[in-house]
Parts: C-alpha cells; sequence; structure tokens
C-alpha cells in the first residue's frame, strides 16, 4: 500500500530563516572595492615646484627654531666709567667749541686740534670698553682693540689686580671693561661673617672662629664686589659652554683704526700748529 504524495496545492509556504548573524556581516565578508585613492598611485611633485618650494622653506624656517632659542649678548661695562667719560666729554667739548668760537689768532686752530686729538682717547677709555658674552663666543672691546675669543678657545679667566682673559695660544687679553676695586672687595669682605666672625643664630660658631662647619659658602653671593660676580657669571659660561661644537673657532683681533686716525692726526696737527707758534 501506498502514500500518496501531497499535491502542490497542499504544502505550506516555507517561512523565510532568520538569521543570526548582523546584517552588516554579509557586507563586511563582501571584499571591499578599491577607492580611486588607492587605485591611482600617487605622483611624486617635481623638485622645483611651488610645494615643493614651501614646503622647504618651512623646514628651514622650523630648522633654527628646533635648535634651541639664541638669547642676546649679556653686556658688560663700567657704569662709572661710562658716566665719567659722558661728562669729561661734555666739558671738553664747551671749552673747545668756545674757544673755536671766540678765539683769536691760532686760539680756534688749537682748540680743534686739541679736540680732535683728546675727544677720541677720552672716548676710548671710558665709552667703548665693553664685554660681550653669549652661548658661543667672548668678545671684549678694548680702548684700541676688540677681541673675539670663542669659548673652546679660552683657557681660563683671572682675577687679580686686573681681569684677563687667557687663550689658549698663549694671548692674554685684559678686560677694560671690567676693572678691579679694591676699595669695593674690602667692603665685600668686611660684610663676610667668616672674616668678621658673625655668630648666626643657632650655629654655635664663635665670633673669631668664622662660620660654623656645614654653613653655606657666601663667597659667590651678594658678598663679593660687583665685577668680581661679572667674572664669575663669564666663568660659568665657559666651563658650561666650552666644550660645544658650536663654541669652536679662530681668536680674532682686529684693531680700532676709527680712534687711532683721529687722534694720531689732532697729535700730528696740535705739534705742528704748537711748533709754529
Amino acid at each position: 500500500m501506498t502514500t500518496p504524495e501531497p499535491q502542490p496545492s497542499d504544502r505550506e509556504p516555507a517561512e523565510p530563516a532568520q538569521s543570526t548573524e548582523p546584517a552588516d556581516s554579509a557586507s563586511s565578508s563582501e571584499p571591499s572595492e578599491p577607492s580611486a585613492a588607492s587605485e591611482s598611485p600617487a605622483t611624486p611633485e617635481p623638485a622645483d615646484s611651488p610645494a615643493a618650494a614651501s614646503a622647504a622653506a618651512e623646514g628651514s624656517a622650523a630648522g633654527p627654531a628646533a635648535s634651541g632659542p639664541k638669547y642676546a649678548d649679556r653686556i658688560y661695562r663700567s657704569t662709572s666709567g661710562f658716566v665719567g667719560g659722558a661728562l669729561i666729554l661734555a666739558l671738553a667739548c664747551w671749552l673747545g667749541i668756545d674757544a673755536a668760537a671766540v678765539g683769536e689768532g691760532d686760539t680756534p686752530w688749537l682748540a680743534l686740534a686739541a679736540l680732535l686729538f683728546l675727544v677720541p682717547l677720552v672716548a676710548a677709555y671710558t665709552l667703548v670698553p665693553a664685554v660681550y658674552a653669549n652661548e658661543d663666543r667672548l668678545r671684549v672691546r678694548n680702548p684700541f682693540r676688540t677681541i673675539t675669543l670663542p669659548w673652546g678657545r679660552v683657557v681660563s679667566l683671572r682675577s687679580g689686580y686686573t681681569n684677563e682673559v687667557f687663550s689658549d695660544d698663549g694671548g692674554k687679553y685684559q678686560l677694560w671693561a671690567l676693572p678691579v676695586s679694591l676699595r669695593a672687595r674690602k667692603r665685600a669682605t668686611r660684610r663676610d661673617p667668616r672674616v668678621t666672625g658673625d655668630r648666626a643664630p643657632g650655629t654655635g660658631a664663635s665670633r673669631r672662629g668664622g662660620v660654623a662647619p656645614g654653613a653655606p659658602d657666601r663667597s659667590a653671593g651678594v658678598d663679593r664686589a660687583p665685577t668680581d660676580r661679572s667674572m664669575d657669571e663669564l666663568r660659568e659660561l665657559h666651563e658650561h659652554r666650552g666644550g660645544e661644537a658650536s663654541a669652536q673657532g679662530e681668536v680674532s683681533v682686529r684693531w680700532s683704526y676709527e680712534i687711532l686716525a683721529p687722534s694720531l692726526a689732532g697729535a700730528v696737527l696740535l705739534a705742528v700748529l704748537l711748533g709754529l707758534g
């Protein structure tokens, strides 16, 4: 006995199977189409194109900034000498111009010759001296010459009766802008408790025995003469920058012909006028 097969009309429509995977799984399984950017290879720009030139300019501008900031030179000079020189020059110019204006005979020419001889010398010894220091070099401007010493060529800076800098080639150059004041050193010494024997509260140091053991050294602090503190700053800069590659180079010396020439001309003119008179 055979079982009759169901007719097409008797079959129930099959329900679609529900997918448990997220809707975007099919899209993720399909390979993504390559984008237009990946299909076309990037074409390098020529070196002389405007874009390449601007990029190079930006890189060169960013280079110095990345290497670190550059600071202005530290300037050391004698304030009292500068003020005194300015007053002497004002007085000399007043007297010389007055003599040249109202003088008789050879007086105007003598006054002008004296001004031509004296003004450059007074300016050279009072207004010109200065010491310029930065991270790479030390520039010493003395009355008649200017010396530029890279820190790598400096051997030492010494303070005695004068302040001097020594180079590795045996050169010795005096720092006219930093004169030594023995009076200022004595005042600083009298303020130093190691010399006066002042006792700090709680230290247990006797008044004659100086500071107590372990007390801080105040020799590099406020109890130093101004020029000695300036020399300490220069020594510290030399110790920190002496081995740097940017602090190497040659020692250069330039004579101040702009001071020597007019002063020599005034001396010759003054000698001629005095000899003829």
